[in-house]
């Protein structure tokens, strides 16, 4: 006995000394950046040494007074699988890694869209058995201070199995770089939906800009447990001015019952997310109800209930009757109404709505939202009575500065990384004329702190989404997002991927993250890879006035400029000295635009694709590449006085 106490003192000895530790970005199947000299670093005790052997290098580093530890090993030709031995009282072997090119993936939920969620899954996932390009996805975390390490992140190998999780945009870059270069491909995913720029931008940054300094300084020392629990309230006495009374889940159980009495519950506008109404930006459950009129004839016969779509999830009755559930969000509502539940006269739709993150609410077309009684249609669309009964309480990312750098971008710094792919913008279009700072801001910030010089730096242009109808006559904030990451292209090592052909006006998020990919990979094949080829469409260059013409210049015209479909070119709008824009004719004449109109003699400026909705625009370059929309007038814009602002 006296010898297994022995025994057991020397175990718990060894395991408390036992202390070398990786951050969770070192482990099985990781991927190292090829040819660049590799950072390493973790924690141990004190004064420890510490051993590092990969490949044929060993390299041995003394751990500081706190524990921390970094070294750096030389630079490596793509290849493996290897072994990284992390040595000091303790041993720690990672397996299966990979040397190749290593890109961060970041951005907001376009670039959260994963493989599954996009265009032909079914399809897709058959070319996806490549275990050399891996995914370190990042779980989304939030942090007042910067973090050493993620609250929880993974690698894994692409595979039928696995894809369907991977960034989707990321993957169709990886899965085009893979195939013409034929090395490993590591995705750094660190993304979260609906988040602003801001958010992932360094305090020390905005300390640093003329533009933010003013506005950092005033941001407080947080305590997340303080700053929540004011959230809660805030949020909470908000939903009771809204609805009349406190959100409870006391009796909604008896929501869903035709003869239960709503008059007192206020009413919303469906189709429409709540985020855009007075319920605001909430995650958490929502009833909805809408009482309809029926004839006996429609009453009689089959229905079909269309609930355009509903996000997140949906429990839905008729008369009491529930009808159907769906847990998609961007999925369509198509529930069958069984025979005998619709009566002559008054019936009652009742839908219980539980939003997890992001949009919230029956969204979609109108012409979704309808009980189809075989010969006619009963419309959903207009008022319907809501009920706020439970809501989750979270800050959210944007409340503050930093929060997700701190916790989602600080602890892969400063791993060794080729560069960085950035699909976002959509949060911020309401103060557009700062994102020409902002953005720039931040690409800067995350080149200081990686500190591997201004590494390729790649971003999505915003795609056609109508959010609210802009337009030339009344102003588009997503027409001056988009004008804003254009000029964020004089930031040396930048590249641009333009979507205007790809979009969908009724869906922020659109499907086609094929072409997203392979228009990422054609710009880093061509700046990056010697691959040279066309990568970019048409750029606005310069206007020369000729009488009642403006003729336009452009850059990166390829081959020569076309209009797609071989049709007439659209989306060019011309303006005199009133600044009223006008609907203008434009001809391709020695890969020029030539634009005029009848109804202005004396033309001073053009648009193109000036709108929040940009769909039917078609100049192009002969390689297929679409132009980017711009103005050439610096007239005052509606956001010219918009700033970020502490929530």
């Amino acid at each position: 006995m006296k010898k297994y106490f022995v025994f057991l003192f020397c175990v718990v000895s060894l395991m408390a000394n036992a202390n070398v530790r990786m951050p969770l970005l070192f482990a099985d199947g990781m991927v190292l950046q090829r040819n660049k000299p590799i950072p390493v670093w973790g924690w141990a005790d004190a004064n420890e040494k510490v051993e590092v052997h990969f490949n044929k290098q060993v390299k041995t580093i003394v751990a500081d007074k706190n524990g921390k530890w970094m070294l750096n090993l030389n630079a490596e030709k793509a290849g493996g699988p290897f072994e990284l031995v992390i040595s000091g009282k303790n041993k720690i072997i990672i397996k299966d890694v990979l040397v190749g090119e290593v890109w961060i993936c970041s951005g907001q939920s376009n670039m959260e869209f994963t493989v599954k969620q996009a265009k032909d899954f079914e399809i897709e996932m058959k070319d996806a058995n490549y275990p050399q390009i891996r995914q370190f996805l990042v779980q989304k975390d939030m942090s007042s201070t910067p973090k050493e390490d993620f609250k929880s992140a993974k690698w894994s190998s692409s595979n039928e199995q696995t894809v369907g999780d991977f960034t989707a945009a990321g993957f169709y870059f990886a899965r085009k770089l893979y195939k013409e270069l034929n090395i490993p491909i590591g995705l750094l995913h660190t993304s979260w939906g609906g988040t602003c720029v801001e958010t992932w931008t360094s305090k020390e940054a905005f300390e640093n800009s003329s533009e933010f300094k003013e506005m950092i300084a005033q941001v407080p020392s947080l305590n997340m447990d303080e700053v929540l629990e004011n959230y809660r309230k805030a949020t909470l006495e908000n939903i009771k001015k809204i609805q009349g009374f406190d959100a409870s889940m006391d009796n909604e159980s008896q929501f869903k019952n035709p003869e239960f009495q709503d008059a007192n519950w206020p009413e919303i506008k469906a189709p429409s997310l709540w985020e855009n109404q007075q319920i605001g930006n909430i995650d958490g459950i929502v009833w909805m109800r809408k009482t309809i009129v029926l004839t006996a004839e429609q009453a009689k016969k089959e229905a079909v209930l269309h609930l355009a779509k509903v996000d997140d999830e949906d429990v839905t009755y008729v008369n009491g009757v529930q009808v159907g559930t769906h847990n998609l969000w961007d999925k369509l509502r198509v529930y069958n109404i069984p025979t005998g539940v619709l009566k002559e006269g008054t019936n009652v739709i009742a839908v219980r709505i539980t939003d997890y993150s992001g949009g919230g609410g029956i969204y979609g077309e109108a012409s979704d939202l309808k009980i189809d009684c075989k010969d006619s249609n009963v419309p959903l669309d207009g008022l319907w009575k809501f009920n706020v009964v439970k809501v989750r309480i979270e800050i959210s990312p944007n409340s503050y500065p930093s929060l997700l750098y701190n916790a989602m971008v600080n602890p892969l710094v400063p791993y060794a990384i080729q560069g960085a792919l950035w699909y976002q913008g959509e949060a911020n279009v309401w103060r557009a004329k700062q994102y020409k700072k902002a953005f720039p801001l931040m690409i800067q910030d995350w080149r200081t702190k990686f500190k591997q010089g201004d590494f390729p730096f790649y971003f999505v242009q915003l795609s056609t989404f109508d959010e609210s109808g802009g337009n030339s006559a009344k102003g588009s904030r997503w027409a001056e997002l988009r004008e804003a990451q254009t000029e964020t292209l004089k930031v040396p090592n930048t590249g641009m991927v333009v979507t205007t052909d790809i979009g969908n006006a009724k869906d922020i998020h659109p499907t086609n993250k094929q072409d997203i990919g392979l228009r990422f990979a054609a710009i880093a094949l061509n700046n990056l890879y010697g691959k040279k080829q066309v990568c970019s469409g048409p750029m606005y260059k310069s206007q020369e006035i000729k009488g009642n013409q403006i003729i336009l210049t452009f850059d990166n015209i390829g081959s020569g400029l076309l209009a797609s479909g071989n049709s007439e070119l659209k989306g060019f709008e011309i303006a005199g000295a009133d600044k009223v824009f006008h609907p203008a004719k434009a001809i391709i004449k020695d890969n020029k635009v030539i634009v005029s109109s009848d109804k202005v003699q004396n033309p001073v400026a053009v648009h193109y694709g000036w709108a929040d909705d940009d769909t039917e625009i078609n100049l192009f370059n002969k390689e297929k590449f679409p132009a980017s929309p711009f103005r050439t007038d610096n007239w005052e814009m509606i956001t010219e006085n918009e700033k970020y602002k502490i929530n």
